[in-house]
């Protein structure tokens, strides 16, 4: 087999489309001629239809009328014979207002016997039996439509109409056809640039966004007209994912100075501990002892990629597939027993009020874990003498857990932060921890479809985990900061 020549390019060089290639690869010239080809087979299939009801109209009735006429005198010439048939022509002629019936009656030998031909056309032989040909009537030369059949005993009769004024009035029809097929494929020609140019300047804000997007300018959109058509929806929906990559893109530069932050100190003091240890201890009981603070502070570096790695796996929805049905009030009354003791430990007091029977759909240990952290910042900001409400009740759509604190609390143009990464208020600055455990219940409440709501107090912090009683879709709600 020949090998095909092929054409070696130096690096970077790309061969690039024709004139004709780039327009008939171009989108908008395909709708356009999609749109010029369904306008045209509709002005043919409306001109056929026209064509047929009109014109072929005329042509079935004439044929209609002839084969009539021709049964008629058949069935005389075999009841009356060749008299009668002479007779019954004769009459029919007589009787004939618009002068239009054309009746020619001759012998084996072809000689006229009656009718109001002269002489039998040339162009009508035997093979065939209709004929539509001009012929001489009288002084004129007129179109007409022949019907021949013979007749036993060698004879010939030709039936038919005289359709010149129906022929006239075709070629009307067919001239206005005509002019009808010129101007509709001027309207499609017209109609198809229309479309190819609104969708060019469609797709060409599209276009320029998106590449002012690539070229770094996330702040970008695409311009909605304001019709509320397809492409302002579409224009809708790419703005609305814009928006939400860029979200996402400030939450990783976000995530990403404060994990640079938080990690910071707690790698430097191990650090500096460990140089401190080599440098200066004393014995082998010193140097235990800077291991372990170090230690120590590196489970706390552990620590929190752990949590970030949990947020992470929650937001991906990896185990929502194990969801199932979970009664809440004896795991909710299992976290009351455990951070009973915690509280007493440190002072304060912890209350409870769990009816029997909070049926809910979702992941039995996310839950807990979201339930203890909230557990966890209540105890950790409420006063020594302070006291946390652990409640949880039956709503319209599920059951809602609340937890409230005596804290300092949080204050409203916070309250819709609190829940990012790392992201840690005036008050809590002070306080050991890493800025996740909101986070993480945040991701465990979109996860199952529900919701965290923050809300004052007075004083202190009223936080509302919302899970549904049923399977629901994943919300990506932001908390709502209520007063």
């Amino acid at each position: 087999m020949r090998a095909e020549p092929r054409l070696n390019l130096p690096a970077g060089l790309t061969l690039k489309p024709s004139g004709a290639d780039r327009i008939f690869h171009s989108a908008g010239v395909r709708f356009g001629l999609i749109y010029a080809s369904l306008f045209g087979i509709s002005a043919l299939a409306l001109a056929a239809f026209l064509w047929w009801s009109t014109a072929g109209l005329l042509d079935r009735q004439t044929d209609a009328a002839i084969n009539a006429d021709s049964q008629g005198l058949g069935e005389r010439y075999a009841m009356s014979g060749l008299p009668g048939l002479v007779a019954t022509i004769e009459q029919r002629i007589d009787a004939n207002v618009d002068a239009d019936s054309i009746y020619l009656l001759v012998n084996p030998d072809f000689r006229r016997i009656a009718g109001n031909l002269t002489d039998w056309p040339r162009r009508v032989t035997m093979e065939e039996d209709w004929f539509e040909l001009p012929v001489e009537r009288g002084r004129a030369r007129t179109l007409v439509r022949l019907h021949h059949f013979d007749l036993p005993g060698g004879f010939h009769l030709l039936v038919g109409r005289d359709i010149q004024v129906r022929a006239q009035l075709r070629q009307v029809i067919a001239d206005a056809m005509l002019w009808a097929a010129v101007i509709a494929t001027l309207l499609g020609i017209f109609g198809a640039w229309a479309v190819r140019n609104l969708f060019r300047s469609t797709l060409a804000d599209v276009s320029a966004t998106a590449s002012a997007i690539s070229a770094g300018d996330l702040s970008r959109r695409v311009r909605v007209t304001g019709t509320g058509d397809e492409f302002d929806l579409l224009a809708e929906t790419i703005n609305d994912m814009l928006e939400r990559i860029t979200r996402l893109m400030d939450g990783v530069r976000q995530v990403s100075n404060a994990i640079a932050h938080d990690l910071r100190t707690p790698i430097a003091r191990a650090r500096i501990r460990l140089e401190d240890a080599a440098a200066h201890a004393e014995g082998e009981a010193d140097l235990r002892a800077a291991i372990e603070r170090a230690q120590s502070d590196l489970d706390g570096i552990v620590a929190i990629f752990q949590a970030l790695l949990r947020i992470a796996e929650i937001e991906a929805g990896a185990r929502r597939s194990a969801f199932t049905r979970v009664d809440v009030a004896p795991l909710l009354r299992d976290l009351g027993e455990l951070y009973d003791a915690v509280a007493e430990d440190a002072g304060q007091r912890l209350t409870l009020e769990i009816p029997a029977g909070l049926e809910v759909f979702g992941d039995r240990d996310m839950i807990q874990q979201a339930v203890a952290n909230l557990l966890d910042n209540a105890l950790k900001f409420s006063p020594p003498d302070g006291t946390i409400g652990l409640r949880a009740r039956h709503s319209l759509h599920g059951v809602e857990i609340e937890v409230t604190d005596q804290g300092p609390g949080i204050p409203t143009d916070d309250r819709a932060r609190v829940v990012e990464r790392f992201y840690r208020g005036e008050s809590a600055r002070s306080t050991p921890g890493s800025g996740l455990g909101l986070a993480l219940v945040q991701a465990v409440a979109q996860l199952h479809g529900g919701g965290l709501e923050l809300a004052d107090n007075a004083p202190g912090v009223r936080a509302i985990l919302r899970l549904p009683a049923r399977e629901a879709s994943i919300g990506m709600e932001r908390p709502k900061a209520l007063t």
